[in-house]
């Protein structure tokens, strides 16, 4: 017996080692997270279950749940039967103009509303309500009464229409729950969970757009930079004859071309971003082109340095030198030969900067210079959420919280693909 169970207990030992080595070994939980970031990008406002700009103030602030949806309300004042020819046993029907998006509510839910209506207190002669039926059209509420009274002008004329009244769930699909916030409601009454979806699609086609712009510029410069590095040979200008021999004229010399990437680099990198995202912010004004130009701004330079040593790596390889001697152009041998061997060290640079695009993003947000309010980008949530932190974090906590699982996402993806991609790192794993 015990063998036995020394065998389970080592069978089940086994079993949880096999799967925590699959977990250090595979990027399982950043790839869940960023592929449920994917789909909510794609189909999230097609999904969701309320308008991400609009809400009802009634409902603000409300923690994530079921939020009632009932508002008592009554109409103002009483309702006036002026005409005094309504006699006993005849109906009369009277119109009330609700508030808009609100439907009338049966208080006791006997499926009566007798005794919704009653007469003024300071009506004497008050008669007794035979019938009464009450109905909506749009906001035009119409009840009709039968008494069994003469109805008098100046006497009995007065009635209390005593109906609670509810919003309309403004919800756009029907299977979801009337009244279900999932995370609850913004500072006013809006839906934070479809807020978090449409702004899911927005923070990443912004963060998207501008890494490709910034990564084709920041490889180009790169390979143009690695490949002209330390060439000191004359390559632009043009050719002249001069007492019978022909000569070379350099207008400039490619190392220069390197030299100059290389310390603009330098130079950018010593700038603030947020210095530089507010002036160009100031200069050009506020936009989803502005921001994505920005971000751009920010992504290439990270990528020249890294592209530059490898191409330096690469170009001094024999396929270069034979690419060379056939006779191939500069442009050529970078694009053909020297890109795909870079092009592994570029999506993982790009992988590592995406997670600081996306805080600059929500930096820029947050301190006004990026997308402008009501667009539901996360940086713009959590600042609109700050000042009601102590009576609802939600409003905080659910984007910030979104943008933390997504920067750590990436970063281990980031490292998981550096470690996949260097040869050197993939010979000791």
């Amino acid at each position: 017996m015990t063998t036995e169970t020394s065998s389970s207990q080592f069978n089940l030992l086994k079993y949880w080692l096999i799967i925590w080595s699959f977990f250090r070994r595979y990027p399982v939980f950043p790839a869940v997270i960023l592929i449920v970031l994917v789909i909510a990008a794609i189909i999230g406002p097609t999904v969701a279950p309320y308008e991400r700009d609009i809400g009802d103030v009634r409902a603000r602030h409300n923690l994530p749940g079921v939020v009632d949806i009932k508002f008592p309300t009554k109409p103002k004042g009483g309702i006036d039967l002026t005409n005094s020819d309504i006699s006993a046993g005849s109906t009369f029907v009277a119109t009330y103009e609700l508030p808009t998006d609100n439907v009338i509510f049966d208080i006791d839910g006997d499926g009566s509303f007798n005794n919704n209506i009653s007469w003024n207190e300071d009506s004497p002669n008050t008669p007794e309500i035979l019938f009464s039926n009450i109905t909506q059209e749009g906001s035009m509420l119409s009840f009709e009464i039968i008494t069994n009274e003469d109805i008098i002008e100046g006497q009995n004329d007065n009635i209390i229409l005593d109906v609670q009244v509810i919003r309309t769930d403004t919800k756009l699909l029907d299977f979801w729950p009337d009244g279900y916030h999932f995370m609850g409601n913004d500072h006013v009454g809006r839906d934070v969970f479809s807020r978090l979806l449409h702004g899911a699609q927005i923070s990443m086609m912004v963060v998207g757009i501008s890494l490709v712009a910034g990564m084709t510029i920041g490889v180009a410069l790169g390979l143009i930079a690695g490949y002209t590095a330390t060439r000191y040979e004359p390559n632009i200008g043009f050719n002249y004859t001069y007492k019978g021999k022909k000569r070379r004229f350099s207008i400039l010399a490619p190392w220069l071309v390197d030299e100059f990437i290389t310390r603009f680099v330098d130079i950018w990198y010593a700038l603030p971003f947020l210095m530089v995202a507010l002036v160009v912010t100031l200069i050009f004004g506020r936009g989803l082109t502005v921001l994505m130009g920005v971000l751009a701004l920010i992504a290439w330079s990270g990528f020249v340095r890294v592209i530059r040593a490898q191409t330096l790596i690469i170009r001094e390889l024999d396929f270069v030198a034979s690419a060379k001697i056939n006779g191939a152009t500069p442009f050529r041998i970078m694009y053909k030969h020297i890109f795909p061997g870079v092009l592994n060290t570029a999506v993982v640079v790009a992988t590592l900067n995406t997670s600081g695009l996306i805080l600059a993003e929500s930096v820029l947000s947050f301190v006004g210079a990026g997308i402008q309010p009501p667009t539901p980008a996360w940086g713009v949530m959590t600042n609109e959420g700050r000042d009601y932190l102590a009576i609802a974090p939600h409003q905080v906590m659910v984007p910030g919280g979104a943008i933390f699982l997504v920067v750590l996402a990436l970063n281990f993806l980031g490292d998981w693909l550096r470690d996949r991609l260097d040869p050197r790192l993939r010979q000791v794993d």
